[in-house]
C-alpha cells in the first residue's frame, strides 16, 4: 500500500493551515489544486481515474448557486432580504442569535451549501453596515448552517443519502430525534462565540436602514429563482414523504433556478465573469486527491478489524474519516457496512449527526465552510485561517458529540 496520497493529502492540509510558505501567501483552492496535480505526477492515481472521480453534479449545483447568488447580490435584492430578516436585531448579540437560527433553521430545508452560497454576502454586508469585524459573523454563518442541517433529511447531500436508502419516514425520524439535539447545539455555539470574540457582540443600538434596489429586473428574475429553489425543495420533501420515485436532484434544483437569470439578464456575462471560479477549482481537485487516497487503502485499513457498529463509533469516526475522504464518500462507504450489520435507525441518525457535525471540526470537514471563506476572501479579503477556525470548532465539535451521543442513547 503506497502511502504517498495519504503524505501528498497532510502536506496540503499543512498549507491549508499554515497559508503562507516564505514571502508567498497560498489561497486555499491553490493548496488542493497542487494535491491534485501531485498525486496524477506521482503516479497515485491515473488520469482516467482522476477524470472519473470529478463529480459533475456538486459542480453544476454550486454553478447554479453562484449565478443566483451573484444575481441576488448584484440585484440589491439581498440587501432587501438581509433587512427583512434582521431589521428587529437592535444589538449585536442578538444579530448573531438571529444569524445563527435563522441560518441554520433555513439549512435544514434550502440545504448548507445553498445558505452558504446565499448567506456570505449578507454577513459582509451586516458587519460593513453596522462596523462589526466580519469573522465572528463568517464563523457564525459556518457553524449554524453546519449544525442546522443535522435534523432535516434534505438539510445536506449525506442525510439525503441515509434518509432515502436506510431511513424509513425520514422527516419524521430526522426531526424527532435530532431536533432538540440540534438546539441544544445551537446555543452551545452562541455561548462559545460570546467567550471567544467577547468585545465583538456589545454593540448596542444598531439601526437597519432598508436600501433601494440596484437593478429591478434582475431583482425579479432572482426572485423567480428563489421562488424555483422553495417550489422544488418543497416537492422534494413530499416526494420523500409520500415515498414517490421523483428523482430532483440538487443539480436539477440548482440549473432550474439560474435558467431566469442566464436566459432572460443582460447582466448574465457579468454574473458569470463575478463567480467563484476558484471554488470550483478547488472541489474539482479535492475529488481527485480524495479518490487518490481512497485507492491506498488508508482509509479502509482504518476501518479493518473495528467495531464500527456502537454508537460511539459511528460518531467518532464518522467526524475523524470526514475529514480525509469528505462526508459524502464516508456515508457511501459507511452505510452498507452498517446496513449489513443490522444498524438500528438510531446507529443511521448517528452517522448523520456525526457525518454532518464534522464540518465544525475544521475548514476541510464541510464544503459549506471553503464556500464561505473563499467566497469572502474573495469579495472583501477577509479570511478565517485554519486555527481561528480550529480554536472554536474543536470545542464546538466535542460539545456536538457528546450532545448527540445522549439524546441518541437514551
Amino acid at each position: 500500500m503506497s502511502m504517498l496520497a495519504v503524505v501528498v493529502l497532510s502536506l496540503v492540509f499543512i498549507l491549508i493551515a499554515i497559508r503562507q510558505v516564505g514571502g508567498l501567501r497560498i489561497q486555499i483552492w491553490q493548496a488542493m489544486l497542487g494535491g491534485a496535480i501531485a498525486v496524477l505526477l506521482l503516479g497515485q492515481i491515473t488520469l482516467q481515474s482522476a477524470l472519473a472521480a470529478i463529480n459533475l453534479d456538486v459542480l453544476l449545483f454550486l454553478s447554479g448557486m453562484f449565478v443566483v447568488g451573484r444575481a441576488l447580490e448584484s440585484s440589491g435584492y439581498l440587501s432587501s432580504l438581509s433587512y427583512g430578516l434582521f431589521r428587529k436585531a437592535h444589538s449585536a448579540d442578538l444579530l448573531l442569535l438571529m444569524v445563527l437560527f435563522g441560518t441554520g433553521m433555513a439549512s435544514a430545508f434550502l440545504m448548507n451549501d445553498t445558505l452558504a452560497v446565499i448567506g456570505t454576502p449578507v454577513m459582509l454586508h451586516l458587519s460593513a453596515k453596522h462596523g462589526l469585524r466580519p469573522k465572528p459573523l463568517l464563523l457564525a454563518l459556518c457553524f449554524a448552517i453546519t449544525i442546522g442541517s443535522v435534523p432535516s433529511p434534505i438539510g445536506n447531500p449525506q442525510n439525503l443519502l441515509i434518509a432515502v436508502d436506510g431511513v424509513p419516514n425520514p422527516f419524521v425520524a430526522f426531526f424527532g430525534a435530532l431536533f432538540l439535539p440540534t438546539i441544544v447545539n445551537m446555543l452551545a455555539c452562541y455561548l462559545l462565540l460570546r467567550f471567544f470574540y467577547p468585545g465583538d457582540f456589545s454593540l448596542k443600538g444598531l439601526e437597519h436602514e432598508e436600501e433601494p434596489l440596484k437593478d429591478e429586473k434582475l431583482a425579479l428574475l432572482s426572485k423567480i429563482s428563489l421562488g424555483i429553489i422553495i417550489a422544488l425543495v418543497a416537492l422534494k420533501v413530499l416526494a420523500v414523504s409520500a415515498g414517490v420515485g421523483i428523482d430532483i436532484r440538487l443539480t436539477y434544483l440548482a440549473v432550474a433556478a439560474a435558467l431566469p437569470i442566464l436566459l432572460f439578464s443582460p447582466s448574465r456575462v457579468e454574473i458569470l465573469r463575478g463567480i467563484d471560479w476558484h471554488t470550483l477549482i478547488f472541489f474539482a481537485a479535492m475529488f481527485v486527491l480524495m479518490e487518490s487516497v481512497w485507492e491506498s487503502g488508508f482509509i479502509q485499513s482504518l476501518l479493518e478489524g473495528a467495531d464500527i457498529s456502537s454508537l460511539e463509533a459511528i460518531l467518532a469516526s464518522s467526524v475523524l474519516l470526514s475529514q480525509f475522504i469528505s462526508n459524502v464518500p464516508l456515508v457511501a462507504l459507511y452505510m452498507p457496512l452498517l446496513m449489513q450489520a443490522g444498524a438500528s435507525t438510531a446507529s443511521l441518525l448517528a452517522l448523520a449527526a456525526g457525518s454532518t457535525i464534522a464540518g465544525n471540526l475544521s475548514i476541510l470537514g464541510a464544503a459549506s465552510n471553503v464556500i464561505i471563506i473563499q467566497n469572502a476572501e474573495k469579495r472583501s479579503g477577509q479570511t478565517i485561517t485554519f486555527l481561528e477556525f480550529a480554536r472554536i470548532g474543536v470545542p464546538l465539535t466535542l460539545i456536538n458529540l457528546l450532545v448527540f451521543w445522549a439524546f441518541l442513547s437514551f
